[in-house]
């Protein structure tokens, strides 16, 4: 088992980065706020959890060891996997994900892209007696991913990690969120990353447009 990688980040992307481990790239699965946390080609150290299958062998990597203990205890859930756990990481904290379990409020998963009332039910159900709150940290009292101000910065802290400036993220993201007003309501920073860059790309193709047409006329 590989427990952490260690060197510069040689590539990041939306989903995954690329870290240079002694002349080997290792390739790490991570959430967009680890991901945003990391700078191309700046020494970076995670926690990692491999996941061997038959046909392949999986990183994904943590900000810390709590996360990937959370990680490592949701995947013991029936019907979850890798990037089922992942994606939960990526909208609540270890301690909402224990808070929620220790007070049976299953509603709190459904926030989760691919989590339904019925997944949501198993977790509560089949972890009740292996997470249990530490009171560390703000977010012992209640999960907020639709913290409006929480999601703003990891989805900036994502786009600057990939190469655009602050000024400019928030502004797509602003634009973005405006185009489609209910992720602001769902709070959920790979959905909110995902719209802003096609919305960049969408914007981009706008002016191409509009270039052309200047240039025609």
């Amino acid at each position: 088992m590989i427990s952490f990688v260690r060197g510069p980040v040689a590539h990041l992307s939306l989903a995954q980065a690329v870290i240079d481990v002694n002349g080997v790239g290792m390739l790490v699965h991570a959430t967009p706020k680890t991901l945003g946390s990391l700078r191309l080609g700046e020494e970076s150290t995670l926690t990692t959890s491999m996941i061997v299958r038959e046909d392949s062998m999986t990183l994904y990597g943590f900000a810390d060891a709590d996360e990937r203990e959370v990680f490592d205890i949701l995947m013991g859930v029936s019907g979850i996997g890798p990037r089922l756990a992942l994606a939960i990481l990526a909208v609540l904290e270890p301690e909402s994900i224990r808070v929620g379990v220790a007070g049976g409020d299953g509603k709190v998963f459904t926030k989760v892209p691919g989590v339904g009332p019925k997944v949501a039910g198993r977790i509560v159900l089949e972890l009740k007696d292996k997470l249990k709150p530490t009171g560390a940290g703000s977010a012992a009292a209640v999960p907020a991913p639709n913290a409006p101000l929480q999601w703003k910065e990891q989805v900036v802290a994502a786009m600057t990690s990939l190469g655009w400036n602050e000024r400019d993220a928030l502004k797509s993201i602003d634009a973005a969120v405006a185009a489609e007003p209910g992720l602001a309501e769902d709070g959920n920073v790979a959905a909110v990353l995902r719209a802003t860059l096609r919305w960049l790309g969408q914007d981009g193709a706008r002016q191409n447009s509009a270039r052309q047409s200047s240039r025609v006329r």
